[in-house]
């Protein structure tokens, strides 16, 4: 298939990173590529939906992941996945046999082995520049996901109309399923039985990098994970922290014994991120040297700084995370950096398992199984928002009353970056406007369940 035909598929069937962001997956095809990798890795803690979609549907995946490579000329494939997975890995090295041009790259269980600089330095020694992207190494990433969608989109005709997701955490049963998009948590969280904590807390994501949602949450194209916890458990409670207090403790409580920067992963790769130099600035009101803020740029937010590292339980990335808003709001871009990164020595014994992350978090109870199952839920309403993704909002093209199907484009992709939205339910248009379309279920489709 043409590079150009296949970015058009995917621009039309709403195709975007699944796995992070949402940045729509056509505007990554060039034949700059040398190196597709697809990240099976999954970062977060307690998640477990991108290697079980691999482990079913090993064949497709597989298969588009060598169409993608051939379509952009890139010399050779690489699957991501941790060594743990041994069940997935097992079913893919069957299947790569067949492509001379695809390779596993088993990586350690090590936190965030997931982050594509983090994955890209792993399968192929090539190290993304401070500011820069994959493509400036001529490597492009995909999610497993992602490659999924590509697939059904390429050889079924089907559009992007639901989010594979976990649900885990303080739940009966915990599970993985594919939820349609416009769905609430409390819709989908139905689907793992019971709560079984009074008063729950729901992070959207993993739980080191998620935000806290609540029970009218829209699932969309970005999605991982439902991770239902107490109120009072202290993933929570890091999440809903006071900045100005925060900023007081790192006054008062900060020793400079530089761990959270010893174990920052971006900065183990000779990125100039340095969170003990950023809470010395603030703990000192010291704005002499500008480049300590600017460089909070280059931080990832993985949160292993304040989650883990930090043997005070104070809080850099919090602190971080407020320059670098500062940052943007000032229209200030870090540059991308020319010069080469020189990657610490000491790297591999610096990584976090885990296990050990796990244990810390007061997370290893919950790490369970959560079967994929192939129940769908159809709610009685859907809110489908027309920004799932990085880029320009889609543009509404149908109206109140009209009759949709699932699958039915609701949104054509704006001018620019951006790409189409489609139903994921069958149903009657309740209202339009330029941030969503409401689409009430009919009792055809629910009582066909």
């Amino acid at each position: 298939m043409l590079i150009d035909e296949l970015k058009e598929i995917m621009k039309e069937n709403g195709v975007v990173g699944a796995g992070g962001a949402g940045f729509p997956s056509y505007a990554k095809m060039t034949d700059k590529a040398e190196i597709v990798i697809l990240n099976c890795v999954e970062c977060e803690p307690l998640l477990k939906p991108h290697r079980q979609l691999l482990y079913y549907r090993a064949d497709e995946i597989v298969g588009m992941l060598e169409e993608v490579r051939e379509a952009m000329g890139a010399k050779e494939a690489v699957i991501g996945i941790k060594d743990a997975h041994v069940h997935t890995i097992a079913v893919c090295e069957e299947i790569v046999k067949d492509y001379p041009h695809l390779r596993i790259c088993p990586v350690r269980s090590t936190y965030p082995m997931g982050d594509e600089v983090i994955l890209i330095y792993e399968a192929t020694g090539r190290v993304i520049k401070p500011g820069g992207i994959p493509i400036d190494e001529n490597v492009v990433v995909y999610n497993t996901e992602t490659m999924y969608n590509v697939y059904k989109a390429v050889h079924e005709h089907k559009p992007v109309t639901e989010k594979l997701l976990s649900v885990v955490g303080e739940v009966e049963h915990p599970i993985s399923f594919f939820a349609p998009l416009g769905a609430t948590v409390r819709d989908v969280v139905k689907m793992a039985g019971r709560i079984t904590t009074k008063e729950p807390a729901y992070i959207m994501g993993g739980p080191m990098m998620g935000k806290l949602g609540s029970e009218d949450t829209l699932i969309t194209k970005t999605t991982n994970a439902i991770v239902v916890l107490p109120k009072d458990h202290i993933m929570v409670r890091r999440m809903v922290k006071n900045i100005a207090i925060e900023k007081r403790r790192a006054s008062s409580s900060c020793c400079q014994c530089r761990t959270c920067t010893d174990l920052c992963p971006r900065h183990a790769l000779g990125h100039p991120i340095e969170p003990h130099s950023i809470m010395r600035a603030v703990a000192n009101n010291d704005t002499s040297d500008l480049s300590v803020f600017i460089n909070s740029a280059y931080c990832s937010s993985c949160g292993l700084c304040e989650n883990y590292s930090c043997p005070q339980g104070l809080s850099p990335r919090s602190v971080i995370a407020e320059f670098k808003g500062g940052l943007r709001a000032a229209g200030i871009r870090a540059a991308k950096i020319e010069t080469p990164c020189i990657v610490d020595r000491d790297r591999e014994l610096k990584k976090v398992p885990v296990k050990r992350l796990k244990s810390k978090l007061g997370l290893y109870s919950y790490d369970v199984p959560a079967p994929v199952s192939i129940e769908r839920i159809v709610p009685d309403i859907v809110h489908i928002p027309l920004s799932q993704h990085i880029g320009a909002p889609a543009k509404a093209v149908v109206k109140v009353g009209e009759r949709v199907t699932r699958g039915q484009k609701l949104a054509s992709a704006a001018e620019g970056l951006s790409v189409s939205i489609h139903s994921s339910v069958d149903g009657v248009v309740e209202s339009v406007n330029e941030r969503e379309v409401v689409i009430k279920t009919t009792d055809r489709e629910r009582n066909e369940l």
